[in-house]
């Protein structure tokens, strides 16, 4: 995961190649903010499903992902075209990463809504919101007829989506979050869920928490793909070696290993020989 922020679009694009043509990266993420959470707080960062399709279009085999879209940036019926047009031009190789939005305690985040003349909502609002954006568009990338649409947040009138996405039914849904309404919607629609690292027995308790919801609507847990985002260490790689076997361990095979800015020279290699070969070659 490269975040885009702090960075010029040579830098993230040079990264992006690199993976490209290392079959042990299977996939890349931008994140979804439109104001730097880190660093210079008045420093470059850019939107990123147009920063997405323009990196599809010069790699060839990555899936590529949002980690993760926030809900309340976009429309779902807009959300949805774009994404299908994202994964129109990568040929079928998009990763729908989708959540509810910054935390509200998050004061870099959350000037980012004033600044841009967006909404801010409270937190059972905007699972509530997700929850409806994600049948939206699940229903804009399948339905081959036009339909209407009225939820408590979202109303639609003669929605339709033309073209559909290449991936069939749709590409692979991924919401993530560690809240436990964020679970529930994840329980329901999600093909792979993610949480960011930390406390790893946090981390396990939450992921049988979405177990247990799975559980209650008839599904099987298993279905839902563990994932999470790992900070990389660049000066102490023994450390985040460490992370990615914790996780492991705890049935999480799904890895989004995130990279700081400034990126080193050759780091997808870099990331590849330290980081990735020493855990198959353990595997």
């Amino acid at each position: 995961m490269t975040a885009p922020m702090q960075v010029d679009y040579q830098d993230v694009l040079r990264v992006w190649r690199e993976a490209d043509t290392i079959p042990e990266i299977e996939h890349a993420w931008l994140f979804d903010h439109l104001m730097p959470i880190g660093g210079d707080p008045d420093g470059p960062a850019y939107e990123s499903w147009t920063l997405l399709s323009a990196l599809a279009a010069h790699t060839r085999r990555l899936r590529l992902g949002v980690l993760v879209t926030s809900n309340r940036f976009r429309p779902p019926a807009m959300l949805a075209k774009i994404a299908t047009t994202v994964d129109i031009v990568s040929g079928g190789r998009l990763e729908f990463g989708i959540g509810a939005g910054s935390r509200p305690g998050h004061p870099l985040a959350r000037r980012e809504y004033d600044a841009h003349g967006l909404p801010f909502h409270d937190a059972p609002h905007a699972v509530a919101s997700l929850d409806e954006a994600c049948t939206v568009i699940r229903r804009l990338w399948t339905e081959q007829e036009p339909f209407d649409f009225h939820g408590t947040h979202h109303h639609l009138t003669g929605a339709f989506g033309n073209p559909k996405p290449v991936q069939r039914p749709h590409p692979p849904i991924l919401i993530g979050g560690r809240s436990s309404g964020t679970l529930r919607v994840a329980a329901a629609h999600a093909d792979v869920w993610n949480i960011p690292g930390g406390d790893i027995d946090d981390v396990v308790r939450r992921s049988a928490l979405l177990d247990r919801y799975c559980t209650e609507i008839g599904r099987d847990p298993a279905s839902v793909t563990r994932s999470i985002h790992l900070p990389v260490s660049y000066d102490r790689p023994g450390r985040t070696r460490g992370a990615i076997g914790e996780a492991t361990d705890a049935g999480f095979r799904h890895i989004v290993l995130g990279l700081s800015a400034p990126y080193p020279a050759d780091v997808a290699r870099w990331v590849t020989d330290e980081l990735i070969s020493p855990r198959d070659q353990h595997a």
